[in-house]
């Protein structure tokens, strides 16, 4: 297959899968569907420019190829652009690939509508106005081969759940949420107690309605491990993200070599890892492997695609798309790693203060360096010893001033699945970290 000359580079990747999708809503079955998706993702270089095609189901590759070609071609005469270079890749190995235990696709849609019907009835305690229990698995085959000879696949089964529950009273509405996502198959249920979970989002959410709200202002903090691993998601992984440093986009940039965070702080990116975020090879070809962004406080390295390392140097990996879109740099397993203190220990340090715990989203400006984030709760610290139960609180300030202000690194490093969004994709990532001890942050309340 030889696609059209001018070209420097081409690749196709096809992906193949199949994703089952079951919501209880207030123990009504509101939505049960599987749904499979066949198309392809091709991609043609011309100098300085990239012609990109998908296409839906079994398609002619050579036709694509064309496609990508001349679109590529075309830019590149109308608009050249400075030439691209793409950092050379070999064949990747596919080592230590999970396994599933009980395949999702062996248990009945009957059994997995009744144990979702049971999760959405250990939520609804008195008090509870509404529930939700959801379940999704996903079957996926990638296939890539490129202009340099490079073919190779893998498949990949993911499933998991969530639930939630709402509390109500004299207008005031509080949620508890519990979830868990992996690279797993049916068995997830036999590691996890999911009716427990269920109960456990109930009480949060009751619990919460009673809570004080939280009042604001700059205070020493303790994070729990959910809300410490979003930071880390957020605020430090997508600065690091080469695409963005490229563009001028991260407060990052140029910071390679140079001490940026408490010498505590290490933060790493392992797709190898059987979280929610693996992957063998990224959706370039190139091998997964754990990069360091963070070595005791110095930055390390940035996330890369075959471009961008090309570019700044550091490997790719990091390459990633949703289905059959273009791929973008992406992260996959995020993380703070563990340091040598205790909860303990971090109480006694911060005298008084507040425990942050949990996470409702927030937002980011990677290129400022600034974030805000909600807290599902918090907990006021006085004397060393937590007391008041606290709702309606964030936690807002600078990236690298938090990442100095660390003074304690817990031993107890947890993570965290979900999806992460950027460019108007979404792709299955983790994220994690111990309990961290921050000396002076923005606590934001009523």
């Amino acid at each position: 297959m030889t696609p059209m000359k001018n070209v420097d580079f081409y690749d196709v990747r096809v992906v193949d899968a199949t994703t089952t999708s079951i919501i209880i809503d207030n123990g009504n079955v509101e939505e049960i569907s599987v749904n499979y998706t066949r198309g392809g993702g091709i991609r043609a270089l011309c100098g300085g420019s990239w012609g990109f095609t998908s296409a839906d189901g079994y398609f002619n590759e050579k036709k694509a190829l064309n496609a990508a070609s001349e679109l590529a071609v075309s830019m590149n005469s109308r608009n050249p652009k400075e030439k691209v270079d793409l950092k050379t890749v070999g064949k990747p190995t596919l080592k230590d690939l999970p396994r599933i235990k009980v395949d999702p696709r062996d248990i009945s849609i009957e059994e997995k509508v009744a144990l979702l019907k049971e999760m959405s009835k250990r939520a609804k305690l008195e008090g509870i106005s509404s529930t939700s229990a959801v379940y999704s698995e996903s079957e996926v085959k990638v296939c890539y081969n490129n202009i340099d000879g490079l073919d190779c696949e893998y498949e990949l089964i993911r499933s998991g759940f969530a639930v939630s529950a709402v509390a109500s009273e004299n207008g005031i509405y509080q949620a508890g949420r519990e979830s868990k996502f992996g690279v797993k198959g049916y068995e997830i249920f036999d590691e996890t107690d999911a009716l427990e979970l269920a109960t456990n989002a109930a009480n949060e959410a009751l619990q919460l309605i009673h809570a004080k709200p939280a009042k604001g202002g700059n205070m020493p903090v303790i994070l729990d491990q959910e809300l410490a691993g979003v930071f880390v998601h957020e605020a430090v992984g997508h600065a690091s993200e080469a695409d963005l440093v490229l563009e001028g986009s991260s407060i990052l940039e140029n910071m390679i070599g140079k001490q940026i965070a408490s010498p505590l702080i290490t933060i790493v990116d392992d797709p190898t890892l059987h979280e929610y975020g693996y992957f063998p090879f990224d959706d370039e070809g190139a091998q997964s492997q754990k990069t360091t962004i963070i070595k005791d406080g110095v930055m390390s390295s940035y996330l890369h695609s075959r471009e961008t390392s090309a570019k700044l140097g550091g490997e790719p990996g990091h390459s990633r798309c949703q289905g059959y879109s273009m791929p973008i740099v992406r992260m996959s397993n995020t993380y703070l790693d563990n340091g040598k203190s205790t909860f303990e220990e971090m109480l006694e340090e911060i005298g008084d203060g507040m425990y942050l715990i949990g996470s409702r989203g927030g937002q980011v400006n990677t290129g400022e360096g600034i974030f805000q984030f909600n807290a599902e709760k918090a907990y006021l610290i006085e004397k060393g010893e937590i007391t008041t139960l606290m709702r309606d609180v964030s936690l807002s300030g600078k990236t690298l001033e938090i990442l100095n202000n660390v003074t304690h690194v817990g031993n107890d490093l947890k993570m965290n699945s979900g999806r992460c969004g950027k460019g108007g994709q979404l792709v299955p990532v983790s994220d994690g970290s111990p309990h961290i001890c921050i000396s002076k942050a923005v606590v934001g309340g009523v």
